[in-house]
């Protein structure tokens, strides 16, 4: 409990209007992501074809799509960050692993490493100084 103090207070002390614009773009493109996967099964279903025959293939379809849309917002506000990015760390690393199981695209394996490396960063970064977390623990 004591690294994560540390830690947040050395982001509060060090935060960055470009780290917020960061956390903000990467819920907005996880929120759009939740809401094109809601919009489109054909699409899920086409992704998580690798994962078909594995137990909890079902579970997966009805993880991914609210994971991202509520983790999306959960990050554009800043509250719960941590959280939120860490309930997206399993499905990026599937997006990640569909590429080497299915059909290779070497578009969505580049895309899902970065996103994947950006929520490594806010896991042990935070919210920031400008969100929602910050502003209620002020507020004790």
């Amino acid at each position: 409990m004591g690294t994560i103090k540390t830690l947040n207070k050395w982001a509060n002390a060090h935060t960055y209007y470009p780290l917020d614009l960061l956390r903000v773009a990467l819920g907005v493109f996880l929120f759009m992501k939740g809401i094109d996967f809601m919009s489109n099964l054909q699409q899920m279903e086409e992704v998580i074809k690798p994962f078909e025959n594995m137990p909890g293939g079902m579970l997966i379809l009805h993880y991914v799509a609210p994971a991202h849309f509520v983790g999306g917002f959960l990050i554009v506000v800043g509250l719960l960050t941590r959280w939120a990015v860490i309930a997206q760390l399993p499905i990026l690393i599937g997006a990640i692993l569909v590429n080497f199981l299915g059909e290779m695209n070497a578009t969505n394996l580049i895309l899902a490493s970065v996103v994947f490396l950006i929520c490594l960063f806010f896991v042990f970064y935070g919210s920031g100084k400008h969100s929602a977390d910050y502003y209620l623990k002020m507020q004790k």
